[in-house]
């Protein structure tokens, strides 16, 4: 009867020892359970602190002009870095290099020129360059260190204008918009100074390089400059212009691109960064009505 109690007795204290080690070992693995979860549940919260937009990073080499646009697109370039894509500015001071060096693929886009000049470059050097997004107008003006109103126009006086056809083309359209000449009808864009029909004034035309245009002023009796480098010499076109476009004009500059190439993705990423209220912002605060941003 004794052995028979004591193995009784034995029996619970085994029972007891075993229930007591499945409850250490359900908690180590509930322990073990718990930190995976909050090991899972703390992973999408460091990966959206490493990429906080969520976007892919990319990089894009854009030509601009030096002067204004650069200015504009240093705003830009930090608009689009918040969206992870780094902008490398390539900085031009003429008309011509910004769409060959796109064109042989040293440059992604650029963003400088109108449609109509694009069209004429791309027609005259066999280029394929297409439009990508409208960015800013830069109503061009008539300068003059001489006179102060157009009406001043004497008989044979000397009018500057851009030699490159498209501004070339611009500037008589703005000389006959303010009664000077005439052209022939139907020349528009195409217009060359072998267009004017009719000259009342018997006003002389000097084509010249439009970057240098600002330096010939003094010689000239008045002169159309372009908005960037008028800018860049220190005038201002809201107040010392003597007669402008409208700001309504259809020549508004772009970003442009290879053709073929105006889907992609990351462009748009690039056309989201320009278009953009910081840098609609800053156009409008730092230059009035001097250029209108086109979007």
């Amino acid at each position: 009867m004794a052995k028979k109690s004591l193995l009784v007795l034995l029996v619970l204290v085994f029972t007891v020892i075993a229930a007591a080690c499945g409850k250490s070992n359900d908690d180590k693995s509930g322990e073990s359970s718990a930190a995976a979860s909050s090991s899972a549940s703390s992973s999408p919260n460091e990966s959206a602190s490493a990429s906080p937009t969520g976007s892919e990073p990319a990089k894009l080499k854009l030509g601009v002009m030096a002067g204004a646009e650069e200015e504009i697109w240093k705003v830009a370039k930090e608009v689009a870095a918040k969206d992870n894509l780094d902008l490398e500015l390539v900085v031009f001071n003429d008309y011509v290099q910004p769409n060959k060096v796109l064109e042989d693929g040293q440059l992604d886009a650029n963003a400088f020129q109108h449609v109509p000049y694009l069209d004429e470059f791309n027609k005259t050097n066999g280029t394929h360059i297409v439009k990508l997004a409208d960015t800013i107008n830069y109503p061009i003006g008539v300068y003059s260190k001489s006179i102060k109103d157009l009406a001043e126009l004497k008989d044979g006086d000397t009018l500057g204008l851009p030699n490159d056809p498209t501004n070339g083309a611009r500037a008589l359209i703005l000389f006959q918009s303010a009664g000077l000449i005439k052209l022939k009808d139907g020349v528009g864009i195409t217009a060359t100074v072998r267009d004017i029909a009719e000259n009342p004034k018997n006003l002389k035309f000097k084509e010249l390089d439009a970057a240098f245009i600002p330096k010939a002023l003094g010689d000239l009796t008045a002169a159309v400059i372009n908005t960037n480098y008028a800018i860049d010499n220190g005038l201002s076109p809201s107040k010392d212009a003597i007669y402008r476009e409208p700001k309504d004009s259809p020549w508004v500059n772009i970003i442009a691109v290879r053709e073929g190439e105006q889907d992609k993705p990351v462009f748009q990423r690039l056309v989201k960064a320009f278009q953009s209220e910081e840098v609609k912002k800053f156009v409008t605060e730092k230059y009035g009505d001097s250029m209108v941003p086109a979007w």
